[in-house]
């Protein structure tokens, strides 16, 4: 897909990796961009629509659906990460409700759109769905229960002319990894190449220069295999 005379929608929107998607939709020509942010947002440019949109809301969830005429390109970008040690069951819910529900909440109002358009969904996950960040085992078990989300859904709205999308990020240089004393990329750099991936269809997306090497293995290995298989199983008597 390119974005060019596109509408985007991006959660999350207002630091880090969706302020810089916001910034490289516009600089790759998308006609319109809706912003959706908890907070009230000074959009940068005259096609950015800012929405108040936090996605563990229901209702603001389905208001912001009935106040978008038409969408292309969902990309679901909100995420909660909170050190923890897994012995606290209400820090675990919070994760969940935003990393899972929320981007579960959010594709759904927004489907019936992005059905009309042929479009397509962008679930900003972690290379923790793969293997867990100890640290934060908590962002880490809610991204893997919605990375298995993401691929369900590529399997069933394939059908539907809606594609689905995987980022599997590694540390960027956000106040989500603020306190993490290894090298990261540029929110900018990862939005170029998340955007990058969806123009080359590619289902799982590694956008930075730690995942990258991981790409070309994934695609070719067992549990992509194994991801086709059964999605085939849609298809069986």
């Amino acid at each position: 897909m390119s974005l060019t005379g596109k509408t985007v929608l991006i959660t999350g929107a207002n630091r880090g990796i969706g302020e810089a998607l916001v910034r490289e939709a516009l600089r790759r020509d998308a006609q319109h961009v809706y912003a959706g942010t908890r907070r009230p947002l000074t959009p940068p440019d005259s096609r950015v629509t800012p929405l108040t949109l936090d996605v563990t809301d229901t209702e603001q969830v389905r208001a912001a659906a009935r106040s978008v005429d038409s969408l292309d390109l969902l990309v679901n970008n909100a995420g909660l990460a909170l050190h923890d040690d897994l012995t606290d069951p209400d820090l675990l819910e919070r994760h969940f409700a935003v990393n899972l529900f929320g981007t579960h909440r959010v594709t759904q109002e927004f489907l019936p759109s992005l059905v009309t358009s042929g479009g397509s969904v962008v679930n900003v996950l972690s290379v923790a769905v793969l293997a867990a960040l100890p640290v934060l085992p908590s962002y880490s078990v809610s991204k893997a229960a919605a990375f298995s989300m993401t691929q369900s859904l590529r399997a069933l709205l394939a059908s539907r002319g809606v594609s689905v999308h995987a980022v599997l990020t590694g540390p960027v240089d956000t106040d989500m990894s603020r306190d993490l004393p290894i090298a990261k990329a540029s929110p900018a750099a990862v939005a170029r190449a998340i955007f990058d991936g969806v123009a080359a269809g590619e289902e799982e997306i590694f956008p930075d220069p730690l995942t990258e090497p991981l790409a070309a293995g994934w695609r070719s290995g067992a549990v992509k295999e194994l991801e086709r298989a059964n999605a085939a199983l849609l298809g069986a008597p």
